[in-house]
């Protein structure tokens, strides 16, 4: 029964949370950004001021880790082509812009933040090396646009 019970809380964190939050929020890559951001890098958990004030934190632990997981599965299970508009529409919101963006993400990794710590080796390795390579295309991109300009 109490397996149930907490089935059904999570159920609830995650539909509160998506409904609420990550509706707003457009794109997958912006999403999982966001997400990942929530997630203390020095602990590994998650804190979300909004859902701490309504839920128990093992509930809220457990559905944020799980939203973190099912939003980097479905960046996984996207064509890279989309992938790469989805990425390049993040970054171009970002502070500074998409070239500044790309260039920082390039230079410091900075997308392994990104990678739910629970996900398995192979999927973590496939999506760090197809960041990469959607961030050389966009700096690739980004550099031909400066040069005929």
């Amino acid at each position: 029964m109490r397996t149930l019970t907490q089935f059904q809380q999570n159920r609830r964190i995650v539909q509160d949370f998506t409904l609420t939050t990550l509706a707003a929020i457009p794109g997958q890559f912006a999403r999982l950004t966001y997400v990942s951001s929530l997630r203390d890098l020095s602990s590994g958990r998650y804190e979300h001021a909004g859902l701490a004030a309504l839920y128990p934190d093992a509930a809220i632990q457990q559905a944020l880790q799980l939203c973190h997981e099912q939003i980097f599965e479905r960046i996984l299970e996207t064509p890279l082509a989309i992938q790469l508009k989805d990425l390049q529409a993040c970054l171009a919101a970002m502070e500074g812009g998409l070239t500044v963006a790309v260039s920082h993400w390039l230079r410091m990794e900075a997308y392994r933040v990104l990678v739910p710590e629970q996900s398995p080796d192979y999927l973590k390795e496939l999506f760090c090396s197809n960041l990469r390579a959607l961030l050389e295309i966009l700096r690739e991109e980004a550099s031909r646009a400066r040069s005929s300009a």
